[in-house]
């Protein structure tokens, strides 16, 4: 992972997350601390703050693990909401049409790039 601070970005190469996982990071800059994680949906990454809209309890009960059980969509550990991987959307749960707040995410030279 590297980070830089001035353009507020985060590169990770995106060999190291398969499809249908996430990782999850946590940033620090001068003002705050934060916590983010990457999907990975086949050819397309997401990424999102790993703060569940209900709660704002992190989503991964442990690390990395942000995937329902079927692989299909992303699930918070606290109260089982789901969202949907590509809109961050909540489908199932207690915060049923709120939404993942999201994060710009692109493909560059094999390196997911994430600015926030």
């Amino acid at each position: 992972m590297k980070t830089d601070k001035k353009n507020k970005s985060l590169r990770y190469p995106l060999k190291n997350i398969p499809d249908g996982t996430a990782k999850g990071f946590e940033i620090t800059d001068e003002n705050a601390r934060f916590s983010i994680f990457i999907a990975r949906n086949g050819s397309s990454v997401f990424a999102y703050e790993n703060s569940c809209p209900h709660t704002g309890s992190p989503l991964d009960w442990v690390p990395d693990q942000f995937f329902c059980k079927d692989g299909k969509n992303l699930m918070c550990a606290t109260h089982g909401a789901i969202f949907e991987v590509d809109t961050g959307l909540c489908i199932d749960g207690p915060c049923i049409g709120d939404s993942l707040r999201s994060l710009e995410a692109n493909i560059l030279e094999g390196e997911v790039v994430i600015t926030f």
